[in-house]
């Protein structure tokens, strides 16, 4: 059975009517990062490697809809090391979110929604304040403004749950001391995780891919 069948109807639904079939990305990644293992996606620019990351996410937290287990907790941190790329993601993702919350409605099904939120360096203090008192499921982020909130005590707590890390632009981050200083804010991450979160890294263009993946984990 494919990783596209086994899903969620709603996920499966919403996919098949926007897209004809999965990309060698998504087809070649979703088992690994269905299993939870540690998946680092390199394809070039538009072969569909974001939502191939952020998809299994997402049919996971509608099955916890479904169960009533979705909680207001994070349970996926996405991290750039852009800021730009991280608004980008955000409106890429609320849309597909939307598109899905409607899929849901049209086979019967009454969710809860599934809420994402920016946290960067631009995110003003009262919208820090709200992601504190209201957690995401999914939080858009960037290296420094995570290590702020791992070392924040207040921000850590919700962070608690994550069961997931999306690292992209991986090539951007390995050459040089961003990158240093994310693998270690990702090792505190573990640590204040009951269960270590599983990794996803996304790059167009990282060589030697080896090096990307030891970085990665």
């Amino acid at each position: 059975m494919s990783v596209l069948a086994s899903l969620h109807p709603i996920t499966r639904t919403w996919f098949e009517r926007r897209f004809k079939a999965p990309t060698d990305a998504q087809r070649d990644g979703w088992p690994h990062i269905m299993a939870r293992r540690d998946t680092l996606i390199s394809a070039p620019t538009g072969s569909g490697k974001t939502l191939a990351a952020f998809l299994m996410s997402i049919d996971s937290l509608i099955r916890k809809a479904e169960s009533g287990e979705l909680e207001e907790r994070v349970e996926v941190v996405y991290v750039s090391p852009l800021k730009a790329l991280s608004n980008d993601i955000q409106r890429n993702l609320d849309d597909p979110l939307a598109e899905i919350a409607e899929v849901a409605k049209e086979l019967g099904y009454d969710l809860p929604p599934i809420r994402t939120a920016l946290r960067t360096g631009d995110t003003t203090q009262a919208e820090r304040q709200a992601i504190i008192k209201h957690p995401p499921h999914i939080l858009i982020t960037t290296p420094e403004s995570l290590y702020l909130m791992i070392t924040a005590e207040r921000a850590r707590e919700i962070l608690r749950n994550v069961q997931t890390v999306i690292v992209d632009e991986v090539h951007a981050l390995i050459r040089d001391k961003r990158g240093s200083h994310l693998a270690l804010t990702l090792a505190r991450l573990d640590h204040i995780c009951g269960t270590r979160p599983a990794r996803v890294g996304l790059s167009a263009t990282v060589t030697p891919i080896e090096y990307a993946a030891q970085f990665l984990v």
